[in-house]
């Protein structure tokens, strides 16, 4: 399985914006096969700090995911308007 958290620092002016392509994102991926689990969490400490944490069966499933229209469409919207960094982590089942 595959892990990926998705750290995404937004200003205030944006971030409704963001959460709203964050979710439309987060309702398509669960539907898409290999998904394990996929979710949004904001800090409770810092207002500007979302993450995205996602779980994907395999890399074959995590490929077509990253190559969606739903992703292409939805990071880009996050890209141009908020700071995003991926952790990475590969785990043996």
């Amino acid at each position: 399985m595959i892990r990926i958290n998705c750290f995404i620092k937004v200003n205030e002016e944006n971030r409704q914006k963001v959460l709203e392509a964050a979710k439309r994102l987060t309702e398509a991926s669960l539907k898409q096969e290999g998904c394990v689990a996929y979710d949004i969490y904001e800090s409770a400490t810092r207002r500007e700090v979302l993450m995205i944490c996602e779980t994907w069966a395999d890399r074959a499933s995590l490929d077509a995911h990253s190559n969606s229209k739903v992703f292409h469409d939805e990071v880009s919207i996050m890209h141009a308007n908020a700071e995003m960094k991926l952790e990475t982590f590969e785990m043996n089942k």
